[in-house]
């Protein structure tokens, strides 16, 4: 089999276990540190998997909102400006991206010499798809001399029209890095947007209204209901969740313990789950970081806000692909030069700085 690179059942293997965790919720927050191959299943895809990218002098970089058997088989693991550094700094030639497409773009404006492919092209992002370069041009012309503020989660073209990135972690940091009285543009995502201008007090910032749809579709209901189950677990929110504000009136109204709730990049999940001691923590993001999350600290029960909440862009990149990928070279990202030029400045300054970290969205 592994001559032939025959991986077809062991894919719908793979796709028939994620379709039952999709649409049982329980079965999706029990199985989601698991793995949906066979441990012989496993050993012998990841032996190939490591032999392509040998042979093809290759890195296998995945982010941490990927299933868990992509995660384990991969060289590095993290957020994507984390492993877009990995990208420019490792030795070797071909980078295979388990991640979205603008996760991929964004390591090639970073290694531009460097081949980088993405195992799906059509793994896409609802966040980053809420603006156009256009439509930021536009917005810029309504708002002449203002510093545009970009999430990563954003195109390639709309990293080129804009002054700074930012992740989750830093973009507070970056935000506050800005003079009092320059006009600040925050795209796309509301939700964080609203966060960072909470903790940084600022008023001239616009903010474009984007949301991810994973992210968004955490409730305070969600919380509320899980909360009522668990009463005395801690909480991480991310601050991209649509449940961000209401928890932090929930804090501030005593109806949300303060000391045992924070909003966090997962970068900071991944922290704070290394020198935990609760005995659960309920996490309001993607449930692929509770993998992490999971390896970090086997200690503590780690329980989604939301069981469903799982990005099928992330899950479009499954086993099978990433075998093809390193087998067929498939698929190369292309970014025109001069948009990767434009891109890589406003990457750059983010990087000079704030820090990301192994999962900083």
């Amino acid at each position: 089999m592994v001559e032939g690179g025959g991986y077809g059942d062991m894919d719908a293997h793979w796709w028939a276990s994620r379709r039952t965790e999709m649409t049982n919720p329980s079965a999706s927050a029990e199985r989601t540190a698991e793995y949906a191959m066979t441990a012989s299943e496993y050993a012998v895809w990841a032996e190939e998997v490591h032999r392509l990218a040998a042979e093809k002098d290759a890195v296998v970089l995945a982010h941490n909102y990927q299933v868990p058997e992509i995660q384990d088989v991969a060289h590095h693991v993290g957020d994507s400006l984390y492993l877009s550094r990995v990208a420019a700094e490792t030795d070797a030639s071909t980078i295979v991206f388990c991640g979205v497409h603008f996760m991929a773009e964004t390591a090639k404006i970073l290694s531009p010499t460097k081949k980088v492919l993405i195992p799906d092209l059509a793994a896409g992002c609802s966040l980053a798809d809420t603006i156009t370069a256009d439509q930021l041009r536009e917005w810029k012309a309504q708002h002449p001399g203002a510093t545009v503020v970009a999430y990563v989660n954003t195109t390639a073209a709309v990293k080129a029209e804009s002054d700074v990135c930012i992740t989750s972690s830093n973009a507070a940091d970056i935000v506050r890095s800005i003079p009092e009285d320059q006009e600040i543009l925050f795209l796309p995502d509301q939700f964080l947007g609203a966060h960072v201008q909470r903790v940084t007090g600022r008023s001239n910032m616009h903010i474009w209204m984007g949301e991810c749809h994973v992210h968004a579709g955490i409730s305070p209901t969600d919380v509320r209901l899980t909360v009522a189950a668990h009463p005395e677990a801690e909480i991480m929110v991310h601050p991209e969740c649509g449940c961000t504000t209401s928890v932090l009136e929930m804090v501030s109204h005593g109806d949300l313990p303060a000391d045992r709730t924070r909003v966090l990049s997962t970068g900071g999940m991944v922290k704070a789950a290394e020198a935990s001691t609760a005995a659960e923590v309920l996490v309001a993001t993607e449930i692929g970081i509770l993998h992490q999350l999971r390896k970090t600290n086997a200690n503590v029960n780690f329980i989604p806000m939301n069981a469903k909440a799982s990005c099928l862009y992330m899950k479009m990149i499954t086993p099978e692909k990433v075998l093809r990928a390193l087998r067929d070279d498939v698929f190369e990202i292309v970014v025109p030069t001069d948009i990767a030029n434009k891109a890589r400045r406003s990457v750059e300054r983010m990087i000079s700085i704030g820090n990301s970290s192994r999962g900083g969205e």
